[in-house]
């Protein structure tokens, strides 16, 4: 059976494989090819078939088309990079968290344009803040959320914690997207040490993403520092160190969301208050961890940035804290469903599947922003409509 080469360029193959992080051996076991095989493509000593070279471009996650350029397109985030010091290279992002960001830029797209379709104002706490203090930024938000001490006895856990100020955040009209992976596939997984998160600000349509291959201890901060980029007007991405004090950290941006974050889930006058001299550090915790409905990382945290602990006693109490932890990632946990609207955004999907119910988006278009089949967008749907009914 005659054969048709596919005149690739081996400069390109070689930086998609090395752009996924792929050895010789690891690439061509995914196309079941030898590494011999693949070296002499990667050399131009031998061409492969087109289907080999649709194989590549899927196993590299890198577009078709790609293969065939004369030279690497230059890829840059199209968000400022805050996980850097002021002066450092940046570094270079992952296909998957690539991936993950366009996909977030082309929701919120799709959304903004929505909403200015439906004739909506711009939202006023986007940018609201320039330069004030952490504690008056906090207390804004706070404010906005409903995030009292009402609320906070109204919860029964952190984690449910996390979960209605997601809910509050979105009814405030802030896409909140969380996953572990990219697009859908799960072995596509994102990395921790890469980003924890980034905030798009956007009068129109804000969103924020949480990397959800994160605890959700630390979820719930990355939650709070993105709320404090929008209040601030700075989209941005962030990789904030849990270790540290928000004074601490290096990028000037990510220190001012940092103790924004820390003020938001523990007020510092309260804090100081209710902080007992008289017992130990470790009934503190406890406490005050059930006093705001965060983790005990969170309160740990806080202790050390207003001086209460010690550096080595933070250090002692988190790495027992982090010995003693149960794993507890994930994006939301119980049906399809359910983990489905977490890592897409409830009002999102919500709004997205009703516009292409009532023919004002089609179906292909709204399954390809949700990453799903057209079966399983039907599927969606229909649990939608159905939620909707019997609330």
């Amino acid at each position: 059976m005659f054969t048709i080469e596919a005149h690739i360029t081996p400069l390109m193959l070689r930086w998609a494989r090395e752009r996924k992080g792929d050895t010789l051996q690891e690439a061509a076991l995914k196309i079941t090819v030898t590494p011999e095989t693949l070296l002499a493509w990667e050399e131009g000593e031998a061409k492969p078939s087109f289907a080999k070279v649709r194989s590549l471009a899927q196993k590299l996650n890198v577009p078709f088309g790609y293969l065939f350029l004369e030279k690497p397109p230059e890829e840059r985030l199209p968000l400022p990079d805050l996980r850097t010091v002021a002066g450092a290279p940046p570094r270079k992002p992952s296909p998957e968290f690539l991936d993950v960001l366009y996909d977030a830029l082309r929701k919120q797209d799709w959304f903004r344009e929505h909403l200015q379709a439906e004739g909506a104002e711009p939202i006023t706490f986007i940018g609201r803040f320039n330069g004030d203090s952490p504690r008056v930024v906090a207390a804004d938000i706070r404010s906005t959320l409903g995030v009292t001490p009402q609320f906070r006895r109204s919860v029964a856990t952190w984690e449910a914690f996390l979960t209605q100020l997601i809910d509050r955040a979105e009814n405030a009209r802030v896409l909140v997207l969380r996953s572990s992976y990219a697009g859908r596939n799960t072995r596509r997984s994102l990395d921790v040490k890469e980003f924890r998160g980034f905030a798009i600000s956007d009068p129109i349509a804000p969103l924020i993403f949480i990397n959800s291959a994160d605890s959700k201890a630390a979820q719930i901060f990355t939650l709070a520092h993105e709320l404090a980029h929008l209040w601030i007007g700075a989209s941005g991405v962030s990789n904030p160190n849990y270790l540290e004090r928000p004074q601490d950290q290096q990028h000037a941006t990510d220190k001012h969301c940092d103790a924004i974050a820390a003020e938001v889930l523990v007020p510092q006058d309260d804090f100081v208050l209710a902080w007992n001299a008289l017992t130990t550090v470790d009934q503190n915790i406890n406490e005050l961890a059930r006093r705001y409905r965060v983790s005990t990382f969170v309160v740990l945290r806080r202790a050390y940035e207003l001086e209460r602990v010690d550096p080595s006693t933070y250090r002692q109490k988190y790495r027992e804290l982090l010995a003693g932890v149960v794993s507890t990632k994930g994006e939301g946990g119980g049906s399809f469903y359910n983990t489905f609207l977490v890592r897409n955004s409830r009002t999102f999907t919500t709004t997205l599947v009703l516009s292409a119910a009532e023919g004002r988006a089609s179906a292909k278009e709204a399954a390809t922003l949700l990453n799903v089949r057209l079966g399983t967008l039907s599927r969606v749907e229909q649990y939608i409509l159905t939620s909707m009914e019997n609330a």
